[in-house]
């Protein structure tokens, strides 16, 4: 049956995630390659076939991130949390609700700083890190891109 658009976004997050530089996927009628512009790492395995062809107009080949602007110098002590995927950014669970974080707000590891809508899936961000914002990078409600700067953050 290949893949859906879940299997494909979550294949994406994996990959984002796992510091693998390119996974490529081959099936009778479907094929995916997904390339990141990390320091390659390298994964074999092989897919299970798929029983029903998909549709020719859904066939994605490519998804290749743009890549990240250089850091000012100023800015050389932060560090840059970014989007893992592409989708919309929210810094609020809702209009009128507070926001998960602003500039000057001391975050630690696993804190929700935003929300990112892909597909009509809201997936929360998780700081990695630890300190204080500096700098928030998107406005409200704003398209990112796939590891697109999103917060800068002093770390402690």
């Amino acid at each position: 049956m290949g893949m859906d658009i879940k299997q494909i976004q979550d294949l994406i997050k994996f990959v984002s995630k796992s510091g693998v530089n390119e996974v490529a996927i081959e099936e009778k009628d479907f094929k995916i390659t997904i390339k990141t512009n990390q320091e390659p790492t390298y994964v074999t395995a092989s897919a299970p076939v798929a029983t029903a062809p998909i549709a020719a107009a859904a066939q994605p080949t490519a998804v290749t991130p743009a890549a990240a602007p250089a850091v000012v110098s100023e800015e050389a002590n932060f560090i840059t949390i970014k989007s893992p995927m592409i989708g919309t950014f929210y810094r609020s669970a809702g209009p009128g609700k507070p926001t998960f974080a602003n500039v000057g707000d001391e975050i630690n590891n696993g804190k929700v700083l935003c929300i990112i809508e892909a597909m009509k899936l809201f997936n929360e961000i998780e700081s990695e890190v630890s300190g204080k914002i500096v700098k928030i990078l998107v406005e409200d409600a704003q398209p990112v891109e796939f590891d697109q700067p999103l917060f800068l953050v002093d770390p402690r």
